[in-house]
């Protein structure tokens, strides 16, 4: 009988390790997301105040440990001013490059996992008149971003994504002669799809 217990209990310790690791293995390890949303300014960009405005971002995802991973992508975003020190009805539009690390973890059994990510920007910020011509540009320079948010698993390795994202960028820029420091900061509302592979 004791037999019997120790072959169960030896067989029963193989199956569950096999089963981990067969799950693990099947896992994907890419991801393509998309995500947009609103945006609001934390602070005035050099003593303008901004509107809400938006943006969206493409990423794509590399995970190399079981919850922890890459990313990297491009991004846009657009925050308008009625008044300026560049003059009436302007938007100052931020894009470039993003890159970081993301930290997700899944919420117990369920479809719900929760995400962590801290990155770099290598962005510029763009300022355009009302008739959309570009005014100024400052040129690509580093800052950084911060978010959280909640995923969602729908099936068929697709997935929906809800959080909030901090960009902060500092770049000079010369209007007229003037030099001005445009300290671009937000915090944006993200919805999002992923799609792994």
């Amino acid at each position: 009988m004791k037999t019997k217990v120790k072959v169960f209990t030896i067989v029963g310790m193989v199956m569950l390790l096999t089963s981990g690791i067969i799950a693990q293995n099947s896992e994907k390890k890419f991801g393509f997301e998309i995500n947009g949303g609103a945006s609001i300014a934390t602070k005035e960009l050099s003593n303008t105040r901004l509107n809400a405005g938006g943006g969206f971002e493409f990423l794509l995802h590399y995970r190399f440990v079981p919850h922890l991973g890459a990313y990297a992508g491009w991004g846009w975003n657009k925050l308008p001013a009625d008044n300026s020190f560049a003059g009436d009805d302007i938007c100052f539009e931020e894009t470039g490059y993003i890159f970081g690390f993301q930290l997700m973890h899944p919420i117990g059994n369920s479809p719900f996992s929760y995400y962590a990510r801290v990155g770099g920007l290598y962005n510029h910020i763009e300022t355009e008149n009302a008739e959309g011509d570009i005014i100024n540009d400052t040129g690509h320079g580093l800052g950084f971003q911060l978010a959280s948010g909640v995923n969602y698993y729908l099936g068929k390795n697709w997935n929906l994504t809800g959080g909030v994202k901090f960009n902060s960028l500092s770049r000079d820029a010369d209007f007229e002669g003037i030099s001005k420091n445009l300290d671009y900061q937000y915090v944006s509302i993200r919805i999002g799809f992923v799609k792994q592979f």
